[in-house]
């Protein structure tokens, strides 16, 4: 039979911690604002497409959305 894997618990304690939380609040940063970009993109194409918008109409539409999307996510 295979034998088990035997990890040495010592090694954690020499990670970088200040390095791992700023990499993940990076993470949150860019989950946050990409999630807010799909749904501003998603609302535009809405409004250009099937609301009758157009081309321009959808691209004001989300701008507008991104500039409230900044003012209340920040």
């Amino acid at each position: 039979m295979a034998e088990h894997a035997r990890f040495e618990m010592s090694t954690a304690a020499q990670m970088d911690y200040p390095e791992h939380e700023r990499t993940y609040s990076l993470f949150l940063k860019l989950l946050k604002w990409g999630s807010i970009a799909v749904a501003s993109l998603l609302i535009a194409m809405a409004f250009g497409f099937v609301g009758g918008g157009g081309f321009f109409g959808g691209v004001i539409s989300f701008v507008v959305v991104l500039a409230i999307a900044y003012f209340v996510a920040r």
